[in-house]
């Protein structure tokens, strides 16, 4: 790594960048997105076709339990390979790519595009480490993502930091340096999705950063901030993409466990591509995530929730957690009094997760309120729709009270997400 990022958990990698190809077509959005959406997914693979593009680099989650996810395991692996052996990708070697997306708001999200050391991350409940996840990681969603990484070649972020960098001291400044940066990419996004473009940090801008955050990693500056009782150095907290890094993490375990530790630095699985982005970015917004449950009996599961928690009554309430529900007879709410969790996303989800261990049906978490209600409208079928959180609120919570229940807030809109482009040779 980079000497000027030595000790900091973030620095500059061989970025790879797709070359003389359709950027529209070749970059498409997080593979966690759409999954009871079939129909977003369909539209893509018509439109890319069989033009070099992202689509056939990744596996839609809504394709992981799918009848032939062994075959397309390998067809991705192998398309990989044939893609670095065409010459489809250049290498900017030593690289941090500056990036600005333009949303379908008009807002600019602005973030910055380097690699994580994963020594200095950890998804277990307690972690203390500099990189930590902010929301439960299912442990069951590992596995088949390891699948697809384990013998990968090259890995394709959709992971997003965040940095509570309240005075805008690492990414800001990028932008009115960006005259004098290299444009790497300038392109409209598919899908009504906005725009995206980036530029090469020089030298000088490198340094900066690296000042940057090692400011903000300075454990004296960290207590002032959080209070002496902090603990350890929180300096990224995961904002999207947590069991995507959580695998990346799996894999380089596992390779570690076959390899001497002498030789451990010099995995390239060890490290992890993603974007970092300023929680205080004004165009970045916390959006709820909502709940709807597919094949169930929606007045038993609403009987159920109020018998689940004592007190609990129909309506709206001025105190406890209130959870807001549409199906197709109509909509409602349950007040929970005097909740024994935090937040309401950990009320429901607590039960949710109860309920279904004995219960016939499913859940998804769904982007977007519009969304949510069009799948409720479906017979057997019932949605919560959940409150946003505060974004202030991330890092004292998770420095105090540890990841939140999963799912609990999305960074934007599900066409917000940040979209596979860059990538790194992992093996």
């Amino acid at each position: 790594m980079d000497e000027r990022f030595q000790g900091l958990p973030f620095g500059p990698a061989d970025i790879l960048l797709p070359q003389n190809c359709d950027l529209t077509k070749w970059a498409v959005v997080a593979c966690d997105q759409y999954t009871s959406q079939p129909e977003y997914w369909q539209r893509v693979e018509r439109f890319v076709g069989s033009a070099p593009s992202a689509l056939h680099l990744i596996l839609p989650e809504s394709s992981l339990d799918g009848p032939s996810v062994e075959t397309d395991i390998m067809d991705v692996t192998n398309t990989m390979s044939r893609y670095l052996r065409e010459g489809i990708f250049r290498t900017c070697p030593n690289a941090l790519i500056y990036v600005e997306r333009t949303l379908e708001s008009g807002k600019v999200r602005k973030g910055l595009v380097g690699m994580v050391d994963l020594e200095a991350y950890d998804y277990e409940a307690g972690a203390a480490t500099a990189i930590r996840c902010t929301e439960g990681t299912i442990m069951s969603r590992i596995p088949p993502r390891v699948a697809v990484r384990k013998n990968a070649p090259v890995e394709l972020p959709h992971v997003m930091l965040l940095t509570d960098d309240p005075a805008g001291t690492v990414i800001a400044p990028l932008a009115a340096a960006k005259g004098r940066l290299e444009k790497c990419y300038d392109f409209e996004l598919m899908e009504h999705s906005g725009h995206l473009r980036g530029w090469l940090l020089d030298e000088a801008e490198k340094g900066r950063v690296a000042q940057a955050l090692k400011a903000l990693a300075d454990p004296a500056a960290f207590r002032a901030r959080y209070g002496a009782d902090a603990g350890d150095v929180l300096l990224f907290a995961v904002g999207d993409g947590n069991h995507s890094l959580a695998t990346a993490k799996a894999c380089y375990e596992r390779q570690k466990s076959m390899t001497p530790e002498a030789q451990w630095a010099d995995l390239p699985a060890r490290y992890a591509l993603v974007e970092l982005v300023d929680l205080h970015d004004p165009a970045l917004e916390f959006e709820p995530i909502h709940r709807v449950l597919f094949g169930v009996d929606p007045e038993r599961l609403l009987t159920d929730l109020k018998n689940a928690h004592p007190g609990a009554y129909e309506g709206v309430g001025e105190e406890g957690h209130v959870l807001r529900y549409v199906w197709e007879r109509g909509s409602g709410a349950v007040t929970v009094p005097q909740p024994a969790a935090g937040l309401p996303t950990a009320t429901l989800q607590t039960f949710l997760d109860r309920w279904l261990s004995v219960n016939r049906g499913r859940i998804d978490y769904i982007h977007g309120a519009e969304v949510a209600r069009s799948l409720a409208d479906q017979p057997g079928n019932l949605a919560f729709l959940l409150p946003a959180m505060g974004k202030e609120e991330l890092f004292p919570t998770v420095l105090h009270d540890g990841a939140l229940p999963r799912k609990t807030f999305s960074m934007g809109e599900a066409q917000d997400k940040r979209f596979y482009l860059e990538g790194r040779k992992i093996r």
